[in-house]
């Protein structure tokens, strides 16, 4: 093996051999990696799996299945495809039909690429049979996904492999498969940032500024926990919220929650040496106020937040289509419906509001409000925040998800008239 890979941890080491002939984990029917990010599990389990399956069989099918194709690619398959010619192997990727050949001493297997993003994912992978199945990231994937996979193991001798992050302790996952590992014959190991020698002291102390609450307990110390409290527990001081800075801000984007019974959210961002502020913002309560706006007349009030100013683009609530389309056809601004995975966005606007990629000003009086008042639904087990005081915490979301992480590159799919 290539110098490149030493040192392995002593976990890791476990991942990369506990299938061969001298371990006493080899009669495991699976292998289940959970702990940390940044624990270093992927990596060594994607080069394992791969090298049991060249130790067992030739010219037959696996599965390797992230949320998303193309998630798996970027964070499993390329940094694989590296290390695989470093190790002698020989691969094609056919991007088309989603499959992985390699190549080693002559032998061939195959490697079909699969996203379990949502219930309608277990029907892609119905009919195809395989001698293994590897999930990245499980706990993201629906249970229907996970089950039609393992239905598809039918060969003798395959087994299953699984790595994820920690979610609440009720997930489907932690329940039937880490909880009952011993039934399903699986060896099981939790990482930790400490078990990935790439790591330095300086990173880990940089992840562990990053979270705070349950998603520090799931995401630095690796813990199955319930999220409780406030959803953004840090932002309760003061210097949370700047004021406004007195600069020539680079280019400017609005990101709206819109609603017309429920009160409409919209934010005024401006960007400056890569930092992206919330400078102003507009927040009708109907219910407040005693009445109702038109579509027509919340976009005067978001022609107003603008100002004159010249606007990357506008990102929207993808469930308001007729709003989206008020501001079409007055073709005046760029459009674009906005990324609504509560769960993940949540997660990145923390990231982003400690990193300081994110600054919400001090002018920006309701979602300072709503910071303090935004909470989660600890009476239903699962992930959720309670649907109350969320419209700032929503369009902020949004404008994260779609424009912030859309970068210098980001494309709005809006007609100009």
């Amino acid at each position: 093996m290539s110098n490149s890979y030493n040192p392995f941890s002593e976990k890791q080491l476990k991942v990369l051999t506990w299938w061969c002939e001298n371990s006493p984990y080899k009669e495991k029917d699976a292998i289940i990696c959970d702990g940390a990010v940044r624990s270093g599990k992927t990596f060594c389990m994607s080069i394992s799996f791969i090298a049991w399956s060249f130790s067992r069989f030739s010219n037959m099918s696996f599965a390797m299945c992230g949320k998303t194709i193309r998630s798996l690619k970027r964070n499993v398959i390329i940094p694989l495809m590296k290390s695989l010619t470093e190790l002698g192997f020989s691969y094609q990727l056919k991007k088309s039909e989603n499959i992985l050949e390699v190549t080693y001493n002559g032998v061939m297997n195959r490697f079909y690429l699969f996203g379990g993003k949502d219930e309608m994912s277990a029907s892609l992978i119905q009919g195809i049979t395989l001698a293994g199945v590897f999930f990245d990231e499980v706990a993201l994937m629906p249970r229907s996904f996970v089950e039609q996979s393992l239905a598809r193991c039918s060969v003798e001798g395959s087994t299953f492999w699984f790595n994820c992050n920690p979610e609440y302790p009720g997930h489907w996952f932690y329940r039937e498969w880490i909880k009952k590992r011993e039934i399903k014959n699986a060896l099981y190991l939790h990482f930790e940032m400490e078990d990935n020698p790439s790591l330095s002291k300086k990173m880990i102390a940089r992840y562990e500024s990053l979270y705070s609450g349950a998603f520090y307990e799931r995401f630095v110390r690796g813990r199955w926990v319930a999220v409780t409290g406030a959803v953004y527990p840090f932002m309760d001081k003061d210097e949370s919220f700047p004021d406004v800075p007195n600069v020539e801000f680079e280019e400017y984007a609005v990101s709206c929650d819109y609603g017309t019974v429920n009160p409409a959210s919209f934010g005024l961002w401006g960007r400056y040496e890569n930092v992206w502020y919330r400078i102003e913002e507009y927040y009708f309560n109907s219910r407040k106020e005693g009445y109702q706006k038109t579509d027509e007349e919340h976009y005067l009030s978001l022609k107003s937040l603008v100002g004159g100013r010249k606007l990357r683009c506008i990102t929207v609530d993808p469930s308001a289509a007729s709003f989206i389309q008020v501001i079409k056809r007055h073709g005046e601004f760029s459009v674009v419906p906005a990324k609504n995975n509560v769960i993940d966005g949540i997660r990145r606007v923390s990231t982003a509001l400690k990193n300081g990629e994110i600054k919400i000003c001090s002018t920006c009086r309701d979602s300072i409000r709503e910071f303090s008042l935004y909470r989660w639904d600890e009476k239903n087990g699962m992930d959720n925040p309670i649907k109350e005081n969320d419209h700032a915490m929503d369009d902020i979301r949004y404008f994260v998800t779609t424009i912030l992480d859309g970068g210098s590159g980001f494309v709005a799919i809006a007609t100009r008239r």
